[in-house]
């Protein structure tokens, strides 16, 4: 029987600084990383998960170390009928860059076992509405987006070079607008996108771009979409950063499931917190301002950021 347990330690010292009241959303947790655990998980959470179903994974740079495991992720996408993951291209110049380029890293990356979609393949967009964004007023995402009935965000949580740490907020807010128009959006950028991203807008307002983009995505697939964070080998890099990711600092927590995209990483980031040997990835999301995220998607209403915790163990 699943055990409702306290919310870490940290969560009563509330990091994004918003007082809540009323309701909880409801955040399901194993400390086991395996593929049977992460169907369990989503099993309590797919009742309104329904016809075509888009995977958003993130499916990192060539050879990256820290990636969600293939195996785990193969047998979890077996179990939902008529999915696929979905991707796009990214605006750095990296091995994703161009949808060639994308393919020919999934190959390397193990990703072969099922369809994978990119969704801005030949630059195609699509606009998706934000509403009362803070600084958009739509996303160009990748066009094939529009066609799912349903999307589960299936994220590797750990640390961001620009967004601090990387949960399921920034695998859609990010991963979702088209590579190179949408991107450059959520980034604040114009046409001409600077080489050296340092130059990029940065913190607080950053984090709100990533929300308004969020916000589209959430408000165009409204109940029929869920959310899995997996909390393993949590460098403070990004799988971006491929194999020059820094080597994990920390120890694996376990997964964490919700209907509640803030709920879900609020109660990740506080377990991050309560860990004792996080220093590192606190460290990186602090520099970054990286919990503006949280605070954001709370004054945006995209969720709870009170939670029960609710361990399946």
């Amino acid at each position: 029987m699943a055990e409702i347990i306290q919310a870490p330690v940290i969560g009563s010292k509330n990091v994004t600084g918003t007082n809540y009241s009323g309701t909880a959303a409801k955040v399901y947790f194993t400390k086991k990383i395996d593929a049977e655990s992460l169907i369990k998980l989503y099993k309590m959470i797919n009742e309104n998960i329904y016809g075509k179903v888009g995977i958003k994974l993130h499916t990192g740079e060539k050879n990256g170390p820290n990636i969600l495991p293939r195996d785990m992720v193969q047998a979890f996408q077996a179990q939902v009928p008529n999915s696929k993951i979905v991707e796009c291209n990214t605006l750095y110049k990296g091995d994703r860059y161009t949808t060639e380029g994308h393919r020919e890293t999934l190959k390397v990356n193990g990703w072969t076992f099922c369809d994978v979609d990119i969704m801005d393949e030949d630059e195609k967009t699509v606009d998706f509405p934000v509403r009362n964004g803070f600084h958009l007023k739509y996303v160009s995402m990748g066009a094939h987006l529009a066609d799912y009935d349903s999307l589960i965000v299936l994220t590797h949580f750990k640390g961001h070079a620009m967004g601090g740490f990387g949960g399921s907020m920034k695998n859609i807010g990010i991963g979702n607008a088209s590579g190179h128009k949408g991107k450059a959006q959520v980034h604040g950028l114009g046409v001409t996108v600077p080489e050296n991203y340092l130059e990029w807008p940065m913190k607080e307002v950053f984090m709100e771009l990533m929300c308004d983009s969020a916000n589209a995505t959430c408000n165009y697939f409204g109940k029929h979409i869920v959310f899995i964070n997996v909390m393993r080998r949590m460098s403070v890099d990004c799988d971006c950063a491929g194999i020059t990711a820094a080597e994990p600092t920390m120890a694996d927590i376990g997964i964490c499931a919700s209907t509640d995209i803030l709920a879900v990483d609020q109660a990740c980031a506080d377990m991050v917190y309560a860990a004792h040997d996080s220093h590192d990835l606190k460290e990186r999301i602090e520099t970054r301002a990286g919990l503006r995220q949280l605070s954001a998607m709370a004054e945006a209403k995209l969720g709870n950021p009170q939670y029960e915790l609710i361990n399946v163990d």
